[in-house]
């Protein structure tokens, strides 16, 4: 278990900014700032430069000046004379072509990979400048090891890894930027087709579930369920981590009595007889995200146009993703053996939510996986208060400090925007997960208020 301590200070590698000095940060040694998003420092560099225009190349004029009429404002006297945002958006909108065309992006064979996956099929890389290679990787372990060695420039993720991976947490401490989410619910929980009498998760004591991954949200969801049913899932149940690919083989052996997987194996499941979906995880939190797609902090600040260029690349396939009407042209196109290698009526059941859901029943779940790319900071708090409760973080955590350092939710918004696509202008607000809500305000109250978990 990893602790915190100061998870920004310039000592643990994670980024320039607080309490740096040196030349590519441009604050004193002891400074309180916070480092700077992309869009303030960008902001910074425009005004920068009025205020050249302005003084010439004569910092003491510029002082003096400030010092006569104070800083609050000489900033409004500079934004009425010149409009610093419609400066700033002519910049980022007139940033040059991508640095680097040709990008190698990891995936793990999941139906949450879909914006991914498919924007190399559709042409939706092509569309921005770029040759992407998207790069089938068996498992999150694997995904994060080639990531932090700089085999994959960016990568898709679990929601929980970004945050991990810049704190350290099972890992070395490398700062990562995660600016959009991939897809929101798109899990289920599945039984062996021995246990159809065993639906109260009361009876689930001595059982072996698999998860995809220690930091995922198949994990903390997993953990949730059955610690609001009752049982300690460090006590009373076993939890292993297993590859998703491997998850219908290790059900069908004996190895675990269930998992909490990403699709399309809870569908695969069925499909072979072998398994049946005792619950979606929409039922435990409706618009829950999973996946994301996430790159090292480096990636954006030595490439910006290529990063730029990547995550409209994204989200502009994220959003045609949302659209039910295009699921079946995309489960044709994710489903060969290059990606998902997986029967087409199995990705249709679970992109269109028409499924056999083992019991005999077909479901009508338009919703069971959505897509939606904007990284709420309230999401990244609550999985946050997940790691802390279970034992994953230790210490005092700034809860907002990191969502807001790793989920780049200005970033996505502008590019939304950018698209015409429609984007929250708040980043915080309430979930409700089995019945009970988080107020991200509280996060520590919220850790605290739990009676099983060890945070």
């Amino acid at each position: 278990m990893k602790s915190l301590g100061n998870p920004f200070d310039h000592k643990s590698d994670l980024r320039h900014g607080a309490g740096c000095s040196c030349s590519a940060c441009g604050t004193s040694a002891g400074s309180t700032e916070t480092p700077e998003s992309s869009d303030a420092m960008l902001e910074r560099a425009v005004e920068s430069a009025v205020v050249r225009s302005m003084f010439g190349q004569s910092e003491l004029n510029r002082r003096s000046f400030m010092g006569m009429v104070g800083g609050t404002t000489f900033a409004a006297a500079l934004a009425s004379v010149f409009p610093i945002d419609k400066a700033k958006a002519a910049i980022l909108d007139t940033l040059g072509t991508p640095e680097k065309t040709d990008l190698n992006i990891g995936f793990v064979p999941i139906t949450c990979a879909t914006p991914i996956i498919m924007a190399q099929p559709l042409g939706f890389y092509e569309k921005y400048g770029l040759n992407a290679q998207v790069i089938k990787t068996a498992g999150w372990a694997v995904a994060r090891d080639k990531s932090l060695a700089g085999e994959y420039d960016a990568s898709h993720m679990l929601t929980p890894m970004p945050l991990a991976m810049t704190l350290g947490a099972g890992s070395t401490a490398s700062p990562y930027i995660m600016p959009a989410v991939e897809n929101i619910n798109g899990q289920a929980i599945v039984l062996h087709n021995d246990h159809k009498d065993k639906r109260d998760p009361k009876q689930w004591k001595g059982f072996t579930f698999g998860v995809p991954f220690e930091y995922s949200m198949h994990n903390f969801l997993l953990r949730y369920y059955v610690a609001e049913h009752g049982l300690d899932p460090d006590v009373d149940i076993q939890i292993r981590v297993v590859p998703p690919p491997e998850m219908v083989a290790n059900l069908s052996a004996g190895n675990l009595d269930g998992y909490l997987s990403p699709d399309p194996f809870n569908q695969r499941a069925v499909w072979e007889g072998i398994g049946f979906i005792h619950t979606l995880t929409k039922e435990i939190w409706e618009g829950h995200p999973c996946c994301a797609f996430a790159a090292p902090l480096s990636f954006a600040q030595e490439l910006p146009n290529t990063y730029g260029a990547l995550l409209k690349s994204i989200i502009d396939a994220t959003q045609y993703a949302r659209d039910p009407g295009n699921r079946k042209e995309i489960a044709e196109a994710i489903s060969p053996t290059n990606y998902l290698n997986q029967p087409v009526p199995v990705v249709e059941q679970v992109l269109t939510g028409t499924y056999a859901d083992g019991l005999g029943e077909v479901m009508q779940v338009p919703d069971r996986i959505d897509f939606d790319p904007f990284p709420w900071h309230s999401m990244g708090v609550w999985i946050l208060t997940q790691m802390k409760r279970w034992g994953y973080i230790e210490g005092d955590v700034d809860y907002r400090q990191v969502a807001e350092q790793v989920y780049l939710a200005a970033d996505c918004k502008k590019i939304m925007n950018d698209l015409g696509y429609e984007a929250p202008d708040v980043t915080y607000t309430s979930h409700t997960i089995m019945g009970k809500t988080f107020d991200p305000a509280d996060p520590e109250g919220y850790v605290k208020s739990f009676a099983i978990g060890k945070g």
